[in-house]
C-alpha cells in the first residue's frame, strides 16, 4: 500500500495567542478592511516591464521582511488580530501572514482572474484503497478496493459532496489478513460490491450529475503519484479497460505542499503535512473516504492560505510524467463511460 498513508497522533490547540510584545506591522500600508474576516482571493497584478518590476511589489518585499523577523507568538497575534487561523509551524504561518498581505496589496484585474488560484472551479480528492500484502511482490497486483470522491467548491472554500463505493476484487479475491486490519474493508464488503467497470459507470455518472468538464471546470487531486500511476492503472488493465482521458492529469498534492511552504519532500506525507498546519487527522486511518477528506483539509487550508493549486502530474503513454509550471493550467475533460481496451 502507499507508504503515504500515516497514523496521525496529536493536534495543536488554536488558542488566543498572547497580545503582548508583538512588533506591529500595520505601517505596511495594506489597505486591509479593521477585524475584516474573510480574505477573498485576488489576483497578481502582470506588470508591463515584467514581472516583480511593478512597485507594488517592493512593498510587498518590505512587508515581508517585517514578517521574516517576528517570532511565532508575534506571527500568531497578528493572525488572530487579522481573524485568520493561527494554528501551525512557524514557517507556515509566516506564508500565511505574508499571502494575506500580498492579497491585499495587488490589485483585482478581470483580465487576470486566473491567478487568483482558482484555476478550477472544482476539485475531485481521490484516494483509493486496494488490495495487498504485509511484504508486497515487484509483481503483486494492486486491485482497487474502495473508491472515495470527496469534492471541493474552490470558491466556497467548502466540502460539498462525497462519493464512496467498495469494489470486488476479481485477480485476488479473498482479501489478506494485513489488508482487512490496515483498512478496515471487510471480506462482506467487497464480496457484496460490484466489479470495478460498474464501479466506474456510476463515478462517471456522479461526475456528470455535477456538470463537472461541462459547465464547471474541475480537476482531480491526490495525495502522491500512486493513486493514478499505479493503482487506476494497473486496475483499467486487469478490468480491460481504456484508462479514463478525465483522470491522466491530477494535483499531486505532496508536490504542491512542499514547493508552497518550502519544506522537503520527506516532510510531506499526510500525517506531517496536517501536523505541520496544526490539524489533527479526523477518522480512521487508511479508510479511503477518510483519507480523502483529511487530505481535502489540506488542500482548502492551501487555498486560504493563498496557494494556487494547479496540475503538476500527468500519464502519458502509461508512464508517469512531471507538468511544469509554466504549462497553462487545463481543466479535465468531460467524464464518459469507460471503453474496452481493443
Amino acid at each position: 500500500m502507499e507508504e503515504q498513508k500515516e497514523n496521525i497522533h496529536h493536534q495543536p490547540e488554536n488558542k488566543n495567542p498572547a497580545e503582548s510584545g508583538v512588533r506591529d506591522i500595520s505601517l505596511m500600508k495594506t489597505g486591509c478592511p479593521p477585524g475584516g474576516s474573510t480574505v477573498d482571493p485576488v489576483p497578481a497584478i502582470s506588470p508591463s516591464h515584467g514581472e516583480f518590476s511593478d512597485p507594488v511589489y517592493k512593498e510587498i518585499a518590505l512587508a515581508n521582511g517585517h514578517i521574516n523577523r517576528m517570532s511565532r507568538d508575534e506571527l500568531r497575534a497578528k493572525l488572530y488580530e487579522l481573524k485568520l487561523d493561527t494554528r501551525g509551524v512557524k514557517d507556515v504561518l509566516k506564508k500565511r501572514l505574508k499571502s494575506y498581505y500580498k492579497k491585499q496589496k495587488l490589485t483585482l484585474s478581470t483580465a487576470e482572474a486566473e491567478k487568483t488560484g482558482t484555476f478550477y472551479d472544482f476539485i475531485c480528492v481521490v484516494d483509493f484503497e486496494a488490495t495487498c500484502e504485509e511484504s508486497n511482490p515487484l509483481d503483486f497486483e494492486h486491485e482497487i478496493i474502495e473508491f472515495p470522491i470527496v469534492l471541493i467548491d474552490t470558491h466556497t472554500l467548502e466540502i460539498v459532496d462525497t462519493f464512496q463505493e467498495y469494489v470486488r476484487p476479481e485477480v485476488n479475491p479473498k482479501l489478506s489478513d494485513f489488508c482487512v486490519q490496515l483498512t478496515g474493508i471487510t471480506q462482506k464488503m467487497v464480496d457484496d460490491a460490484d466489479t470495478f467497470p460498474s464501479v466506474l459507470r456510476r463515478v462517471v455518472s456522479w461526475l456528470q450529475d455535477k456538470e463537472l468538464g461541462t459547465k464547471y471546470r474541475y480537476t482531480l487531486l491526490t495525495d502522491g503519484s500512486w493513486d493514478m500511476s499505479k493503482f487506476l492503472n494497473i486496475q483499467c488493465r486487469i478490468s480491460g479497460l481504456r484508462y479514463p482521458p478525465f483522470a491522466r492529469k491530477w494535483i499531486n498534492i505532496r508536490k504542491s505542499y512542499g514547493n508552497f511552504y518550502k519544506v522537503p519532500r520527506t516532510n510531506t506525507k499526510l500525517s506531517s503535512m496536517l501536523e505541520k498546519l496544526g490539524l489533527q487527522y479526523e477518522g480512521r486511518p487508511h479508510c479511503g473516504l477518510d483519507d480523502a477528506r483529511n487530505i481535502a483539509r489540506i488542500a482548502l487550508r492551501m487555498l486560504q492560505d493563498g496557494c494556487q493549486l494547479r496540475v503538476n502530474e500527468h500519464l502519458h503513454e502509461g508512464q508517469l510524467q512531471g507538468v511544469p509550471s509554466s504549462a497553462p493550467p487545463e481543466g479535465a475533460p468531460p467524464p464518459h463511460n469507460p471503453k474496452g481496451r481493443h
